[in-house]
């Protein structure tokens, strides 16, 4: 029997510890996650969606906001002597007086090929760069973010309208496949281990609400699209109309001929020029208002229209 110690927070951890618990020859000693906190409009506290998958299944957990500096935490982890850790979205770093406890290391689930992508947001990094296939990797950890020796990976493809969302829960139940799959290995003792190519590497950091500000004056159509793809749900892309922020959905080509950063509204849609040609915004959601067509918005609206390709 393996002695598993799982590590991690959101729901795209969970169908990885639903598959660590279901598998016989796997003892999942712990779950460690990060502390309950207010979310939502009523700011109630709530448990990380992992945790509430160990407390419906009656699976040993901790919580901690700092697992570096819970030294009593740290202790309990050391007597339980796991095999492994395995770390899917876990959020936090670990020391190396954290990462050497289990007898066969502790390994990071990632969903990217790596070394492309280190970071936070690889699934968003991808869409957003217009890649056609990413992937999940398995790499044991060192203390550099994602640069351990990999020892497994699947790559996945991307759909030509893949969204984010639609990506992310893709990967969530790839990676439990491919962490299924590495214990195999590692409990038969055939891991291999490859080193990262340090010539290749990309980062992928966390991303921001502004992020999702579009540029039409700097960007083509098909740069524009990957946008909204990538950030689709969050944070969503915008621009803002009449000093209001307007959400863009879905974009189509426009026949329309203007410059980049020109905008149009003839014919009652929304039109901007981008670097190869005119964008027409055709599924949007004006600040404060339903989501609509730009036909129907534009209805809505009275006097002067006015689009901001900018912050300020």
């Amino acid at each position: 029997m393996t002695k598993v110690i799982f590590w991690g927070t959101p729901d795209f951890s969970v169908p990885t510890l639903e598959m660590l618990h279901e598998r016989k020859d796997i003892e999942l000693v712990a779950v460690i996650s990060n502390p309950d906190r207010k979310s939502g409009r009523g700011q109630k506290v709530h448990s990380p969606p992992v945790i509430e998958f160990c407390k419906t299944h009656s699976i040993p957990f901790f919580q901690t906001e700092n697992i570096n500096k819970d030294l009593e935490l740290i202790q309990k982890i050391k007597s339980l002597k796991p095999d492994v850790s395995i770390v899917l979205a876990f959020s936090q770093f670990l020391s190396d007086n954290v990462l050497n406890i289990p007898a066969k290391g502790s390994f990071n689930i990632h969903t990217s090929i790596l070394p492309k992508y280190r970071g936070a947001a690889p699934i968003q990094y991808a869409l957003l760069n217009g890649d056609k296939e990413t992937g999940v990797s398995i790499q044991k950890m060192v203390k550099k973010m994602d640069a351990g020796d990999l020892c497994h990976y699947q790559a996945v493809n991307i759909g030509d309208n893949e969204t984010g969302g639609q990506l992310y829960n893709k990967l969530k139940n790839q990676a439990a496949k491919s962490c299924s799959v590495f214990l195999d290995s590692l409990i038969s003792e055939k891991l291999e281990f490859t080193k990262q190519d340090e010539s290749k590497v990309s980062f992928a950091p966390t991303l921001k609400k502004d992020d999702g500000f579009l540029s039409f004056e700097n960007q083509t159509y098909e740069q524009i699209r990957n946008r909204i793809r990538a950030l689709d749900p969050w944070p969503g892309t915008y621009i803002f109309l009449n000093d209001k922020r307007l959400k863009v959905f879905k974009i189509e080509p426009s026949a329309m001929k203007l410059k980049p950063g020109e905008f149009s509204s003839q014919h009652q849609t929304l039109n901007i020029g981008c670097l190869d040609g005119a964008i027409r915004l055709s599924s949007v959601q004006l600040e404060g208002k339903k989501p609509t067509t730009d036909t129907d918005l534009l209805n809505g609206l009275r006097g002067k229209i006015e689009v901001r390709f900018n912050h300020g």
